[in-house]
């Protein structure tokens, strides 16, 4: 599967290209393509990534987290959001994981298994 923001925008499109990639990653939020807790690329990235202006996927992102599809969590960066706050709260932690496992060069299994005993070992009985 393609990774549903690197793919180009349509230049013969009437719609906007903020309005395109907003429609895009809200879509790809619906469908599950775009995973609650997904973190998005930077608004520099991302514009990089698409040869856009830095304002145009900032006007998208604005957009996204006014309609509750995306939350903005400061400095940790832009997540797809959940409805439910707690599930949003444990996808920004789990994406911290992620980054510090991976800095730590642990393999996903390894992160994985690290992972599972933590909270084995937090279930009763």
């Amino acid at each position: 599967m393609t990774d549903p923001l690197m793919r180009p925008l349509d230049p013969a499109s009437t719609a906007p290209p903020f309005e395109q990639l907003r429609r895009r990653i809200a879509e790809a939020a619906r469908t599950g393509e775009l995973a609650v807790g997904t973190r998005l690329p930077t608004v520099r990235a991302l514009a990089e990534s698409l040869s856009l202006a830095a304002n145009t996927v900032a006007r998208a992102y604005r957009e996204l987290e006014q309609e509750g599809v995306v939350a903005t969590h400061g400095r940790a960066g832009t997540f797809i959001a959940a409805t439910n706050p707690a599930a949003q709260e444990a996808a920004v932690a789990a994406s911290a994981f992620a980054d510090r496992v991976t800095t730590l060069g642990f393999s996903t299994a390894d992160a994985l298994a690290l992972a599972r005993a933590a909270l084995e070992a937090r279930r009763p009985g």
